[in-house]
């Protein structure tokens, strides 16, 4: 009793001082809040934040979630974090507001087994909705963000030797490298066209093509991209870039076709597994009526 009056008085002063926090009368402005109204553009004085507002306690936990999901993540066989999965689909939310979201559906998944424990359930069923629950909504929202990032690297890998063989094309027309992956970026569509518009707005921030080239690589993270980057990194050294720019995307092509090969192979191979169990079910049905029939007989004789 002592212990849940203690934990009711202290949820009641964290209450209370955040609540407290945002009222002017306990809450002095600091100097950048004084300073704001004759500040050209700023926003009003009124959105201001407290140290100890809900605003500032949200930015605190936000990383932590995003921290905590991760690991959460890897346990379940996820390499790669959300930030970098959400930064390859070009996802307009971070990935904190992400896992946010995540803990809001694991959070909808508990209320559903506390509903269930409320509603007089079995002892095991109550324990499967309160940890099967939360755990559910956090894999599921998590498995269409790896999908989504999977899907993405699938097109982006589909479209690679088309756009090799247009960069190539222009190359040997005499663009240069950034001239050519402008007009790949403008002219283009699909997933590569999007990739490269922002290898282009990274080059006109400063950085160099090869060094926006590899940031594409690195967030992309496929294999024939990276041996194309790598390729196009010689642009200051080698004189037929076009011609090893075409020579790279016939490879890509030549590898990608022994993918799609294989991936046909084993799909007209599962045709055959429904067809075998349809007949092999009969088959033993009809061998067993016999064999019953046989040891009938043996075992009255």
């Amino acid at each position: 009793m002592n212990r849940m009056v203690l934990l009711a008085g202290l949820l009641a002063w964290v209450g209370a001082t955040l609540i407290l926090a945002g009222w002017r009368r306990f809450s002095r402005p600091s100097l950048t809040e004084r300073l704001r109204p004759f500040v050209a553009g700023a926003s009003p004085a009124d959105e201001r934040r407290g140290a100890l507002s809900v605003d500032s306690l949200a930015e605190i936990l936000r990383p932590m979630l995003a921290d905590f999901g991760d690991r959460l993540s890897s346990l379940f066989g996820v390499t790669e974090s959300s930030d970098a999965r959400l930064r390859r689909i070009h996802s307009p939310i971070s990935a904190a507001e992400f896992r946010v979201r995540q803990f809001a559906w694991s959070g909808s998944g508990l209320t559903v087994g506390l509903f269930a424990a409320a509603g007089g359930l079995p002892v095991p069923a109550v324990i499967l909705g309160l940890a099967g629950g939360p755990l559910f909504g956090f894999l599921v929202v998590e498995q269409r963000l790896s999908t989504a990032s999977e899907r993405w690297q699938e097109s982006l890998r589909r479209e690679l030797p088309v756009v090799g063989e247009q960069l190539a094309m222009l190359l040997n027309a005499g663009y240069s490298l950034g001239a050519a992956l402008n007009r790949l970026a403008e002219r283009g569509q699909g997933c590569a066209a999007r990739d490269l518009g922002l290898v282009v707005n990274r080059v006109r921030q400063g950085l160099s093509e090869s060094q926006a080239l590899r940031e594409w690589a690195e967030r992309a993270g496929v294999d024939a991209l990276d041996r194309l980057v790598g390729i196009l990194a010689l642009n200051s050294e080698a004189a037929d870039l076009g011609r090893l720019v075409s020579n790279e995307t016939r490879q890509s092509r030549r590898d990608l076709q022994r993918v799609t090969a294989a991936a046909i192979e084993r799909r007209d191979q599962q045709v055959w597994i429904p067809v075998t169990v349809a007949t092999l079910i009969p088959g033993a049905i009809l061998l067993a009526i016999p064999f019953l029939a046989a040891l009938r007989l043996f075992s009255t004789t």
